[in-house]
């Protein structure tokens, strides 16, 4: 029986995901779980998949699987969840964005019968090592306040964590509903979530900011717009049990 599934989606992630996966691996194995970690490439064009395949003849707890094609963050994050084999089963970001220690209290919670755990950047205890651009920080509220009004999710300070972790049969009865393929995803399951009367742990996290990011301005805000719309009609008026 495998403890745990971490699914990591990929792309174009050559210069990071090598020191993804071996701090990730040295910490899981100083811990007594049973565990696996899924890479998802989605469609890489530089040598992401040669650099994980390496790592993965090395060490046998990493899978490797690819979309064959670029089809966003939420779909590789579906894909994984497919391959995965653990009770606990979660996500995190490619780049090493949250530091992996924070898989402890995470499984110390899912083990005293958490449902779902996430990763929150904006508690008190949250250790910043690298602050976003003064723009980023106005773009993120912004975004908070869109998420508020647009969409009615206002338990949620930070739904773009890329550290969320779930007992198994709940991330399969969530995914299962989730179908936006891009990075708003977070923000489909989290409102899944919410109308499933599920409770969401959430904690601090040791994060650094990456000035490496390829988000466009305008194509990735106007792209974002619209799953989050697609997201509202959705589920418009839907409850799940």
């Amino acid at each position: 029986m495998i403890d745990l599934s971490v699914i990591i989606p990929a792309y174009n992630e050559e210069k990071r995901i090598g020191l993804t996966l071996q701090k990730t691996c040295e910490f899981l194995a100083q811990r007594s779980w049973n565990y696996e970690i899924i890479a998802v490439d989605d469609g890489s064009r530089d040598q992401t998949v040669r650099v994980i395949k390496e790592m993965a003849l090395e060490r046998d707890a990493i899978r490797v699987f690819q979309n064959g094609r670029n089809r966003g963050k939420g779909f590789s994050v579906r894909h994984g969840l497919e391959m995965a084999r653990g009770r606990f089963i979660g996500f995190m970001d490619a780049d090493y964005k949250t530091d992996i220690k924070a898989l402890d209290e995470v499984m110390m919670q899912l083990e005293n019968r958490a449902e779902v755990v996430i990763g929150d950047r904006t508690l008190q205890t949250t250790e910043i090592l690298a602050r976003r651009s003064v723009l980023r920080e106005f773009g993120s509220g912004a975004f908070k306040n869109l998420l508020r009004f647009l969409m009615g999710i206002r338990d949620y300070a930070d739904t773009q964590c890329g550290f969320k972790f779930f007992r198994e049969q709940i991330m399969r009865q969530v995914f299962a509903l989730q179908k936006v393929d891009g990075y708003m995803f977070d923000v489909e399951i989290l409102l899944i979530l919410g109308r499933m009367n599920c409770e969401v742990e959430k904690l601090p996290v040791v994060w650094s900011y990456d000035n490496d990011s390829r988000f466009n301005l305008i194509s990735g805000t106007m792209k974002n717009l619209f799953e989050l719309a697609t997201i509202r009609w959705r589920h418009r008026g839907s409850q799940y049990k």
